[in-house]
């Protein structure tokens, strides 16, 4: 239930507890992008993990950190509430930061095999299923509390959301930039180290702001987290649990082949469960809203496939076949992106409220094809970069940044807009489960873009790889292909945004 504030509990006409929300998730996303930045790399050139392997596991990888929420939030739904989930999770994230850290010797190629020390390898398995039940606890958690803590129909919600969200990618860009220097330059556990240290600085921040969320995210009153089994309270048991799930992480993050198979049953479990959710517990206004909004949801996936591609097989292009200069190493050029949402951030919460004010803001529907659009419109300039390389195969930077500004606007047309809806047209009840599969439309998107990095793949574990004008072949064969894709979507749900718009059934 939200909760209304008077003009003290603010600060630029917002709650002061969504700028404490705002560094919380500002410096838990200084670890996970610091993480991310190298990630790749470290896959690649550390552990010799051939393209195709490496842009697999790293697709399961983050599929498994979105699919998480759909778990944490209802665990923070029914059990813990959105407080005591947010912190669990960050104590696990602070412990597979720190490990991380502990890289080991790099791989070698010995008589044509990779050798790889198996102890350091389990230790970075670990580390990564760590990190993926933390923000299994967190992430659903943390963006349904600032939802809650305007009204519903509060014309600052959108706002509220894209503050929030340039939040996150300032965190983004001083990690991206930082940990991505220190990891190339100096040493991978540098860069590991220090995505830790700012995951526990956002800790403390939420426990030191925790007096200014205004009651919101406590248990529910049914939860009964005192009552004992087999002389353990639940409280106790559901954090023993998320420790076995750590383990089965651990596990299933080495099985990438069957990770596809899960997440295709899982996800169909979840969305018929919506579906029937909606039609048999819903009003029909109710029913409108989630079916509309979960149809948003599928459609996003389209999206972030190939948003994602930033990380993995954009990274690895970076690297081989763009012209960086002297100073910049390849990991450091995912800062782009944060940085146009910085610039641009609070110019488009400027444009919606005052759109909004004069009856003119574009649907969510509509947004959300902008969105589209644009990401394709984003491996177009790599296209028409690719047309002006040199004989080593390389693009010019600016083809690059092009790129990520194209595809930082549509994502600010999208995803701060898709948080704000999932808060908007859930069901209270079910509020926490919907920004559960929210983050799932993103688990399967991201390992669809594992898939499209794998085909995109030059060399195999531990081969040279052929960079020049023959990888930048093999690029520009898939960019065309994901270009026609997104542009073709995007304007479809364009032109079937105002039927959409009418079944979300919203004053606007």
């Amino acid at each position: 239930m939200s909760t209304a504030v008077t003009p003290a509990e603010e600060i630029l006409g917002h709650p002061k507890g969504l700028f404490v929300l705002f560094m919380t998730e500002m410096w838990e996303r200084f670890s996970y992008y610091g993480m991310r930045a190298l990630l790749i790399l470290y896959l690649t050139k550390h552990f010799l993990f051939g393209d195709r392997e490496a842009g697999l596991l790293y697709g399961s990888y983050g599929s498994l950190v979105y699919a998480m929420p759909v778990i944490g939030g209802l665990i923070a739904d029914r059990y813990l509430g959105y407080k005591k989930a947010i912190m669990f999770g960050a104590m696990l994230l602070v412990l597979g930061h720190f490990g991380m850290a502990f890289e080991g010797p790099p791989s070698r190629v010995i008589d044509g095999e990779v050798v790889r020390e198996t102890l350091y390898e389990q230790i970075f398995y670990l580390s990564l299923a760590l990190i993926i039940v933390g923000v299994g606890f967190l992430k659903a958690s943390i963006s349904t509390i600032v939802g809650q803590l305007y009204e519903e129909h509060d014309p600052r919600r959108d706002a509220g959301f894209t503050i929030f969200y340039m939040g996150i990618n300032i965190g983004a860009f001083i990690a991206t930039l930082a940990c991505a220097y220190l990891g190339e330059t100096y040493g991978w556990r540098y860069g590991f180290g220090l995505a830790g240290i700012g995951m526990l600085v956002g800790l403390v921040t939420f426990i030191g702001g925790d007096k200014h969320l205004q009651g919101v995210g406590a248990p529910p009153a049914t939860a009964g987290l005192s009552d004992r089994i087999a002389g353990v309270s639940k409280e106790v048991l559901i954090y023993i649990s998320a420790f076995a799930a750590v383990v089965v992480v651990w596990q299933l993050i080495q099985r990438t082949g069957d990770l596809g198979i899960l997440l295709t049953v899982f996800g169909s479990v979840v969305v018929a469960w919506v579906v029937w959710y909606s039609l048999s517990k819903c009003t029909p206004i109710e029913r409108d809203r989630m079916l509309t909004m979960l149809l948003l949801i599928v459609l996003s996936v389209f999206f972030w496939a190939l948003f994602e591609q930033a990380g993995s097989s954009l990274t690895l292009f970076t690297d081989r076949n763009v012209n960086m200069g002297e100073i910049f190493t390849a990991g450091m050029f995912q800062s782009l992106n944060p940085m146009f949402i910085i610039m641009f951030a609070p110019v488009f919460a400027w444009i919606w409220v005052k759109l909004a004010q004069k009856k003119k803001e574009p649907s969510t529907p509509m947004k959300f094809g902008l969105g589209i659009l644009q990401v394709g419109l984003g491996f177009v300039a790599l296209i028409i970069g690719a047309s002006f390389a040199g004989e080593d195969g390389k693009v010019a930077v600016f083809w690059l940044a092009l790129m990520y500004l194209l595809h930082t606007t549509g994502e600010l047309c999208l995803s701060p807009v898709g948080l704000s809806m999932v808060t908007r047209l859930s069901v209270a009840q079910v509020g926490g489960i919907m920004m559960g599969v929210w983050f799932l439309s993103s688990a399967f998107a991201t390992y669809v873009a594992g898939m499209i990095a794998g085909a995109m793949a030059i060399g195999s574990d531990g081969a040279d790889v052929s960079i020049g004008l023959e990888s930048l072949s093999v690029y520009v064969g898939v960019f065309e292909k994901l270009a026609i894709l997104a542009v073709s979507i995007g304007i479809l749900l364009m032109i079937v945004s105002p039927w959409l718009a009418k079944k979300m059934h919203l004053e606007r």
